[in-house]
């Protein structure tokens, strides 16, 4: 993949790290972004993964989320629903605009497929304010 188109996205990925107390214990990498049939839209595939203890911190995207828990588990924080519990082999979509927030609550790392279908030329991810 060409590491120029990928930058953009690993900057926005680094501006919420940023929102996040341990920032340090969250490792995102795309897998592979690409044009999706919705004009002006493109999917971005990444790995995730959050250390136990650790807060990804609230976020908002440009476009849908929807993630695959491949190990460990969290929680899921949707402004203005109860927390909601996630594990291994469970799934989950955040609509676009919508402020969330991941927390590992297990004792070995989260590990994530996300895939974001998101407005061409927007941050993949914005800090919430």
């Amino acid at each position: 993949m060409n590491q120029a188109r990928t930058a953009p996205i690993l900057l926005a990925l680094l501006a919420i790290l940023a929102t996040g107390a341990q920032a340090q214990g969250i490792k995102r990498s795309v897998v592979t972004k690409a044009d999706v049939a919705q004009p002006g839209r493109e999917a971005v595939v990444a790995n995730v993964e959050i250390a136990p203890g650790v807060v990804a911190g609230r976020h908002t995207h440009p476009g849908d989320e929807i993630s695959y828990v491949t190990e460990g588990e969290g929680e899921l924080l949707i402004d203005g629903e109860d927390p909601r519990r996630v594990k291994a082999g469970e799934a989950f979509v955040i609509k676009a605009g919508v402020i969330h927030d991941a927390r590992n609550t297990g004792t070995v790392p989260m590990k994530l497929v996300g895939v974001y279908v998101v407005e061409k030329g927007k941050p993949l991810a914005s800090p919430a304010k």
